[in-house]
C-alpha cells in the first residue's frame, strides 16, 4: 500500500440537489444512509491515505463537526475555499499542506472502481498526473472535461465542457498529482464560465512536456449532481444495478 496525502474537494453548494442541500453542503448529502464524503474517505483509506486535507466552504461547520480531526485513525486538516471559483482554485487552497505526490478526489463522487490503478501507474511511470477516465454517451460529453489520448494512453488534450467534444472519453473525479500541478493552477486564467478549471491546468502540464496518464474506469462511479444520480447510486450500492 502506497502512503500519500489525500485531498478531498468538499466546498460545493450543490444547487442542483436542492432542497437536499438547503441545510448541508453537497458532500454531506446522504446516499444509502451515509454522507457522500464518508464514501470518499473510506475509499481513500483503503488506498493508503496517511493524511486528509479536506477543502470546505459552504456550510463548512457541518463537515468539521461531523468528522472532527481524524477519520479511521487518519488525521484531517481543513482548508477553506472562501469563494467557489473552480477546481483549480480549490486545489490552490491546499498548496501549503502538500509537499509530495497526492491523491485528489471530488467530494461529490462515489466510486466502486479501479482507483488503485491510478495511484500505481502514476508512481510507476513517474508521471506528473494520472486520473481515471470513462466513456460516456456522446450527447453527454459536453458536460465534462473531455480527453484525447495517444496510443500509449497519455493525455494529449483536455477540453472543458466543449460545444463540439473531440471524443466521448471524459475525466472522472479521481486524480493523482505531483506538486507541479500547483504551478499550473497559478497560471490558469478564468474560463468562459468565469472559473479556474483543473482541465486547463492539466493542459498546461501537457504543453510543458509533462507526462499525464489516463486509466480507463473498470467498475462504476456516480457524480451526485442531481437527485436522480443519488437514486441511481443507491441502486448500485444495493446491488440492484450491475456495473
Amino acid at each position: 500500500m502506497i502512503q500519500m496525502k489525500a485531498v478531498v474537494l468538499a466546498a460545493g453548494r450543490g444547487t442542483r440537489l436542492r432542497p437536499l442541500t438547503e441545510d448541508k453542503p453537497k458532500a454531506m448529502v446522504e446516499v444509502d444512509g451515509q454522507p457522500i464524503l464518508t464514501y470518499c474517505l473510506d475509499q481513500l483509506v483503503e488506498l493508503g491515505a496517511d493524511e486528509f486535507v479536506i477543502v470546505v466552504g459552504y456550510l463548512k461547520e457541518n463537515i468539521i463537526e461531523h468528522y472532527g480531526d481524524e477519520y479511521e485513525g487518519v488525521s484531517i486538516t481543513y482548508a477553506h475555499q472562501r469563494e467557489q471559483k473552480g477546481l483549480a482554485h480549490a486545489v490552490l487552497t491546499v498548496e501549503d499542506h502538500i509537499e509530495d505526490d497526492f491523491m485528489l478526489m471530488l467530494g461529490d463522487n462515489i466510486f466502486q472502481a479501479n482507483l488503485e490503478d491510478v495511484v500505481r501507474r502514476q508512481r510507476e511511470d513517474r508521471a506528473d498526473a494520472a486520473f481515471l477516465v470513462e466513456e460516456v454517451p456522446w450527447e453527454e460529453a459536453d458536460r465534462y472535461g473531455v480527453c484525447n489520448t495517444n496510443k500509449y494512453g497519455e493525455i494529449t488534450e483536455v477540453v472543458e465542457k466543449p460545444d463540439d467534444p473531440p471524443s466521448n472519453l471524459v475525466m472522472t473525479g479521481f486524480y493523482t498529482f505531483t506538486p507541479a500541478i500547483f504551478h499550473a493552477c497559478h497560471l490558469v486564467q478564468p474560463s468562459g464560465r468565469g472559473e479556474y478549471e483543473i482541465s486547463d491546468a492539466i493542459d498546461l502540464l501537457i504543453h510543458s512536456g509533462r507526462t499525464i496518464d489516463a486509466i480507463r474506469l473498470d467498475g462504476w462511479r456516480m457524480d451526485i449532481g442531481y437527485p436522480e444520480d443519488r437514486e441511481e447510486a443507491e441502486e448500485h450500492l444495493q446491488g440492484k444495478i450491475e456495473a
